[in-house]
């Protein structure tokens, strides 16, 4: 995965790409332990900042987005590239890479 730095925090995403705001997993257990950074997962849950308007397709018509911005969605693991803005992890994937919405 790379990684990057961005100066500006106006983001606008490209075709059919989103900008998410991963979501920090807990750092105790249920049981009560505290987990180290080292054994921490990535997290895979984030919210969207911003989202890319759509892939064109062949025919020259654009992809509806499955997604919006403020949606709460589950992504896959190793995907995207991170960046920071401002001092704020952000991460930026393709629209395929998204597994699901989480509904409220």
């Amino acid at each position: 995965m790379a990684t990057a730095t961005a100066t500006s925090k106006k983001l606008r995403p490209l075709g059919d790409r989103v900008v998410i705001k991963p979501i920090a997993r807990d750092e105790m257990t249920k049981s009560g332990i505290v987990l180290p950074d080292t054994a921490k997962e990535k997290p895979q849950e984030g919210i969207i900042l911003a989202a890319g308007p759509g892939k064109i397709l062949d025919d020259g018509t654009r992809e509806k987005m499955d997604v919006k911005k403020g949606d709460r969605i589950l992504y896959s693991k190793y995907a995207g590239t991170e960046f920071k803005v401002d001092g704020e992890e952000l991460l930026i994937v393709s629209q395929k890479d998204i597994l699901a919405i989480v509904e409220a």
